[in-house]
């Protein structure tokens, strides 16, 4: 159980997650944590090899590179990025 104050606060920040613009601007961060999804599992973007700033730098912008070209390989060949997972209780509301 919340408190009554916090338990409002989360309701109104709910509320407008149903509106038109929080979607949009929602659909982009998607986006974003796709592509860093991408990075961590595929590229091991979480660990750096180095200790210093201007070596990690260069290895996150080898492996930004990597990853665009992975995805234009995969753009060329026609295969589809993957779609939003859809955890398995939620396939059930579908059903």
């Amino acid at each position: 159980m919340r408190p009554k104050e916090e338990h409002q606060i989360i309701q109104t920040i709910r509320s407008t997650q149903d509106t038109d613009e929080w979607k949009e601007r929602y659909n982009t961060r998607a986006g974003v944590e796709g592509t860093l999804s991408q990075g961590i599992n595929a590229f091991g973007l979480r660990k750096a090899r180095y200790r210093n700033l201007p070596k990690v730098r260069l290895q996150h912008q080898i492996t930004a590179v990597a990853i665009n070209i992975v995805r234009m390989i995969a753009w060329l060949d026609g295969i589809p990025h993957a779609q939003t997972r859809i955890s398995r209780f939620a396939a059930l509301a579908v059903a």
